[in-house]
Parts: C-alpha cells; structure tokens; sequence
C-alpha cells in the first residue's frame, strides 16, 4: 500500500501523507475505512512511529481523516478535496492550452499526448 523512496528528499512523512492522499482521492481507501495503526504501520514500512503519528497528524488538519478516540484514524469524506483537485486539474489543462496555442502547437497534438496518457491510465511513461 505504501512504497517509500529512500532516495526521496523529502522527509519521509511527506511520503506517507503525500501516498495516502492519492489513495483517497481514488477511492481505493474508501469514505469512514480504518487506517491501519501507528504501530502496525510503523513496523510494516520498519520506520519509527512517531513519523506515522506526524503523517497522521498532517492528514488530520488537511482534512483527509479524523480520529476516534481509543478506536483509530479513519477516512473522511473526501469528495469536496476530489472537486477541487479535479478544478485544479481542469484549470491547469487550459492554461496549458492556451500557452499551447500561442506557441502554435496543433490542437491535435496535444489531444494525441491526453489520448496518450489516458491510454496508459494515467500511469507515467517512464
């Protein structure tokens, strides 16, 4: 579920809140699912616990989960930050358009690189 980049700069917790964000956001960790605990998720990626509980913190105050006391970190719903990524998303591709344009890049070459990418699913072309 979460795969960290040692060779990443970015502190490790970033890491964490960055994956789990992506995992809300599509849905694979669903509205009100449990996350896993600090100590079970801290010995599963043999990090220290105190860096889980930071991630945790993070995604708390961003929105993404809440707490229960005594029962664990749960899923918000998340559906408003979705929205908003996908306005984000949506602004970027004009902007990206219209520099498109200027430049005189066809249209039909950018709609080739998003056919592209959807074609792949997304996934990088690495």
């Amino acid at each position: 579920m979460i795969i960290l980049d040692y060779r990443d700069r970015r502190p490790i917790y970033e890491q964490i809140v960055e994956r789990f964000q992506e995992l809300m956001v599509s849905d694979v960790l669903e509205e009100d699912s449990q996350l896993p605990s600090v100590r079970s998720l801290a010995m599963d990626l043999s990090i220290n616990p105190n860096t889980i509980q930071r991630a945790y913190a993070e995604l708390e105050r961003q929105g993404y989960i809440y707490s229960v006391k005594g029962k664990g970190s749960f899923v918000a719903d998340n559906s408003h930050i979705r929205d908003s990524k996908k306005e984000m998303v949506l602004k970027k591709q004009e902007e990206t358009a219209t520099d498109g344009c200027l430049l005189g890049i066809e249209k039909e070459k950018l709609y080739g690189i998003i056919d592209q990418v959807y074609s792949r699913g997304g996934k990088s072309d690495d």
